[in-house]
């Protein structure tokens, strides 16, 4: 879902997973008044986060940046959404400094070692949106059905501009993973990353 952004690198890996009551396919929906944790528990609050930006200023996106959410609870918060739009994609979303950082990526993300995948940087998301699942009406950019395809937690092992190793403590996927930002080619209009897993002694 979002616009992508843009600019290159390379690679070089436990945690619980964050068990949500009745698993991954109950998250609900988050509410515009409300303070959640990654587990799926809403508890009443209020504050306001950051405005809309593009899409993400949209009625239906404006509630996720106004909801209060408990920042420990989402802390190293991993997930990766499913989204069917005009084209299935997976969405990778990965908790750093309060936002989502957020990739999509549009084969399966891979389970074994040395798959690569490309994945497109796109804007920061609210942390409300990581419970997400659901409509996107008509009309507002990324329609279609959005389901949680994995949560849990990351562990960030060497995270620097261009390049992310870290640990993934999902349900579906385990393991050490890596993003590295590609070198940009002239025409390039997308932020262009690979994203595979890796194993312990990981590329330079």
């Amino acid at each position: 879902m979002m616009e992508p952004k843009r600019k290159n690198a390379a690679c070089k890996g436990r945690q619980a997973t964050l068990d949500a009551p009745g698993g991954p396919q109950e998250t609900p929906s988050p509410a515009p008044t409300s303070k959640a944790g990654p587990a799926g528990e809403v508890e009443p609050s209020g504050e306001a986060g950051p405005a809309g930006q593009s899409e993400l200023g949209s009625d239906f996106a404006r509630k996720f940046w106004e909801m209060d959410v408990d920042k420990e609870k989402f802390r190293n918060y991993y997930v990766i959404h499913e989204h069917k739009a005009r084209r299935l994609h997976w969405d990778l979303r990965l908790e750093k400094d309060g936002v989502l950082k957020s990739w999509a990526v549009p084969k399966e993300p891979p389970a074994v070692e040395n798959v690569k995948r490309l994945a497109v940087a796109v804007e920061d998301h609210p942390l409300g949106y990581g419970l997400f699942e659901g409509d996107i009406p008509d009309g507002n950019y990324g329609a279609g059905y959005v389901k949680i395809w994995d949560k849990g937690t990351y562990e960030p092992l060497d995270v620097k501009e261009g390049k992310w190793v870290f640990r993934i403590a999902g349900q579906r996927l385990k393991g050490k993973y890596c993003l590295v930002r590609l070198r940009p080619r002239p025409g390039d209009r997308s932020e262009n990353w690979l994203f595979f897993k890796t194993g312990e002694m990981a590329p330079k």
